[in-house]
């Protein structure tokens, strides 16, 4: 007989002059198309910086005039793009933007080459983000990599870097921050002990509505590394979501509208749903939020986290105003839709946004920590977006903007509810409208963390810092250098510099939780640690 035996394409060759580029972009085309820009002129900047060591960039994919960006848009495309670069060359991973990090990681866990990723030091699109979550998932994957960042690709750390990763294949970041966690006997080593014993002997379900959210493989945490801490998945279907929300009646709807509004908290409607917040688009959100409630009661979750951004962006308004209402005790009441008995009273029912499961453990060890303590246990996430130097009006440091599209609490606002705004999302991410719960957090103490994947075993990383109130001028122009309608903490983060979190975080995503005073974080910290 005569088989079809299959044949190869070889890959052209690389110089030794020469190292090849890819671009992971987003998997929306509004998005692609409105974010290249900022790419492309990065990668100008990258090419003469590698230029001026003697060596060229190559991009390994075109940019395709039909849609008017050069991003790697979905995992099939990464994987063509992947079978015509050689496993040894050495790559680029550039990212001016929000980023799928599953278009590219199955060429990335392949290769063998020196592999670099990069990102612009800009608040103007979540490039830093991108970066941060694909350098998360390459961590878990056990994948090999250095890591770089600059404003303009003309500064000393970034000329330094690169020319240690060509020389060297790798790049060395000053890593004396961390510290290994050492077990005080004290009143909190005593709770946090009780805590992980009744955790493991109650144990604690996690609400999954659809995982993989945008293709995080960094937010994904195996079963069998879950469950012997006392935590087990529920996955639910964001289907049933939608289904739940029929179930809820336009009354109930209103009366959490009408519970927002009476604690002063602010719409900023207009009359075109396209690129306007209307109040149908409201009113199904707090459907949403009434339906995750009861589904989240029936299955008996302890946390519950919504996956949004694909499946049910064409569906439904956004789910930010619905997470940041949940991750806050003071919330309006949902009741069972048969017995009308008060579901969760009084308690926050933690959410973690895009279901990032690093996130989720988090958040609930932070609520039983928190709360065994008789303190406020609102908790969230936020993206790691950006940050600058700020000196005046009780700051001197460098200033991180730490900013999401959803999850905060309005009690994290100073004034709450009274001074939340709920703006509509950026149509290129959200088709369906929706709003946000927007606002600067308070300043005060707080503990940061987060909880990642390596080496086959869960870790995590825990430090203290405080937020800081900057003036209204200052957080309008970090607003506008950003995404002016998510929710910001501008923070200052004890005993760490900027380049050592950026060298040493594994995820797009940074927990936080405030505590009254320093004293009472530093022994919160504990606790949880």
């Amino acid at each position: 007989m005569t088989y079809r035996i299959p044949t190869l394409a070889v890959p052209a060759p690389v110089a030794t002059n020469e190292v090849l580029l890819v671009a992971s972009g987003d998997l929306r085309l509004s998005a692609n198309q409105t974010c290249w820009p900022a790419q492309a002129d990065m990668e100008e900047r990258v090419a003469a910086a590698f230029a001026a060591e003697g060596v060229s960039v190559r991009r390994a994919h075109p940019y395709d005039p039909e849609e008017e960006h050069g991003f790697i848009s979905s995992q099939r495309m990464g994987m063509d793009v992947f079978a015509n670069i050689g496993p040894n060359a050495r790559l680029v991973v550039a990212e001016a933007v929000w980023q799928y990090s599953h278009h590219v990681l199955a060429g990335l866990r392949a290769h063998r080459g020196p592999i670099l990723t990069l990102a612009n030091w800009s608040g103007q699109w979540p490039g830093l983000v991108g970066m941060l979550y694909l350098n998360g998932s390459l961590t878990k994957a056990g994948v090999r990599y250095s890591t770089i960042w600059s404003r303009d690709f003309t500064d000393d750390f970034f000329r330094d870097g690169i020319r240690q990763w060509l020389h060297e294949g790798t790049i060395a970041h000053d890593a004396s921050h961390v510290r290994a966690f050492e077990v005080s006997e004290s009143d909190e080593a005593a709770l946090g002990r009780a805590l992980a014993a009744e955790l493991r002997g109650r144990k604690a379900i996690l609400g999954i509505f659809d995982e993989g959210c945008m293709g995080m493989y960094n937010a994904i945490i195996d079963d069998e590394l879950l469950n012997p801490s006392g935590i087990f998945k529920e996955r639910l279907s964001q289907s049933a979501l939608v289904a739940g929300m029929r179930e809820v009646s336009d009354d109930q709807a209103r009366a959490v509208r009408g519970w927002l509004d009476e604690r002063g908290m602010t719409f900023v409607t207009g009359p075109n749903p396209a690129t306007d917040l209307t109040d149908e688009q409201i009113h199904g959100q707090c459907k949403m939020y009434i339906a995750a409630v009861r589904i989240a009661h029936a299955f008996g979750c302890d946390a519950i986290g919504i996956q949004y951004q694909q499946g049910l962006k064409d569906m439904a308004p956004a789910s930010d105003l619905v997470e940041g209402l949940l991750n806050n005790p003071d919330r309006p009441p949902v009741y069972h839709a048969q017995t009308g008995a008060e579901l969760y009273a009084g308690k926050a029912l933690p959410h973690f946004n895009e279901v990032d499961e690093g996130a989720a453990v988090d958040a609930l060890v932070t609520n039983r920590v928190w709360t065994a303590m008789d303190l406020e246990p609102s908790t969230t996430l936020h993206d790691l977006r950006w940050g600058e130097d700020y000196k005046g009006d009780g700051a001197d440091d460098f200033v991180w903007l730490f900013e999401i599209s959803g999850a905060v609490p309005a009690s994290h606002f100073a004034t709450g509810y009274a001074e939340a705004r709920s703006e509509r999302q950026p149509p290129m991410y959200f088709p369906a409208g929706g709003g946000s719960l927007k606002g600067a957090s308070k300043p005060g103490e707080i503990v940061w963390s987060r909880v990642y994947v390596q080496d086959g075993g869960l870790h995590a990383d825990i430090g203290r810092g405080r937020a800081v109130r900057l003036p209204d001028a200052e957080n309008e122009r970090r607003w506008n250098s950003t995404s002016p309608q998510w929710p910001i903490m501008n923070a200052v983060l004890d005993g760490v510099t900027r380049d050592q979190m950026m060298a040493r975080h594994k995820a797009n995503h940074i927990s936080v939780a405030y505590a009254p005073d320093a004293a009472t974080a530093d022994k919160a910290l504990q606790a949880k640690a």
